[in-house]
């Protein structure tokens, strides 16, 4: 017996079905079923009831299952504790990132991350999140990292860092010289904002909701598909937005935009990694994953 022919077993009898399974593991059936049976060689009995219609486990199976996940978890947690204590992991990881990840938290966090860890090499795609879901499910990523919760049954959702929507006004703007502002000061502006089903559009919907608004009352002035013709838009004088501090560092730097607090409202966001349940993170993704944790803890102190 060993941990692989556990791990198998688990995903077989969390799937149904030896071809899920396979799919799962990025395994050819044939070598799923020759790993079962070599389990249950190794056991002298039978753990698994084959239909044609759907997989069922015998007695000893429902036995079995509890201490397979207890195993896998018990890996998880082993590289977990260990991620930090490994410096000479030599790897090259396939990430799929959100934009605003991707695009604004990550490269400040790249060259550090590869300092501490030089050996391995990260392949990142920036895309949306749907996307991400896809490539993962067929193996071309190790995990992801998106900005909002999703409601998937294959997938691990796991919290990673934090960040905060705040308002951006354009220099000149009635608002620019506040301090602070009240949430229906705001709202009696146009707005640029990005397009629907992004990540930062849902969290500031789902806040204004939570106060009583509907986003529907808005002014927009435009909808735009990336976060980058949303600053161009605001810069220009089209509205005001609410955007990642993280992403108007160089405006900001540049007086072309400026940040206001709002004083009733705060527009907080969790950022996840996701990654398939069947699927264990290599020990260099899962390093990875804990130095975000860490940076993420830093800044909190």
């Amino acid at each position: 017996m060993n941990f692989h022919q556990l791990h198998i077993f688990y995903t077989v009898a969390e799937r149904g079905s030896f071809s899920a399974a396979a799919s799962a593991l990025h395994m050819t059936q044939p070598a799923v079923t020759m790993q079962i049976q070599s389990l249950e060689e190794y056991f002298g009995t039978r753990l698994l009831i084959r239909s044609t219609k759907k997989i069922e486990l015998t007695e000893a199976g429902i036995t079995l299952l509890p201490y397979a996940a207890k195993s896998i978890a018990l890996v998880k947690e082993t590289d977990n504790a260990m991620a930090s204590h490994t410096h000479m992991l030599q790897d090259r990881l396939q990430l799929g990132s959100s934009l605003t990840i991707g695009e604004y938290f990550l490269p400040r966090l790249l060259g550090p991350f590869g300092q501490q860890y030089p050996h391995i090499s990260i392949m990142m795609k920036v895309m949306n999140t749907t996307q991400i879901i896809e490539e993962i499910t067929k193996h071309q990523l190790n995990f992801g990292l998106i900005e909002a919760t999703i409601h998937h049954p294959d997938m691990v959702i796991d919290p990673v860092m934090q960040d905060e929507l705040k308002l951006i006004v354009p220099i000149g703007h009635p608002l620019a010289e506040r301090e602070s502002v009240d949430l229906e000061e705001v709202l009696a502006y146009p707005f640029v904002l990005r397009e629907k089903g992004s990540g930062t559009r849902q969290v500031m919907e789902s806040v204004l909701i939570h106060k009583g608004i509907d986003p529907q009352s808005l002014q927009t002035a435009m909808e735009l598909g990336s976060t980058g013709a949303v600053k161009s838009a605001v810069e220009a004088g089209f509205g005001i937005t609410m955007l990642s501090p993280a992403s108007v560092k160089h405006e900001t730097a540049l007086n072309l935009v400026t940040i206001i607090p709002i004083r009733d409202a705060e527009f907080k966001r969790q950022f996840y990694a996701i990654h398939l349940k069947s699927t264990l993170l290599p020990l260099s993704a899962v390093t990875f994953l804990n130095f975000l944790k860490q940076q993420q803890e830093q800044q909190g102190e």
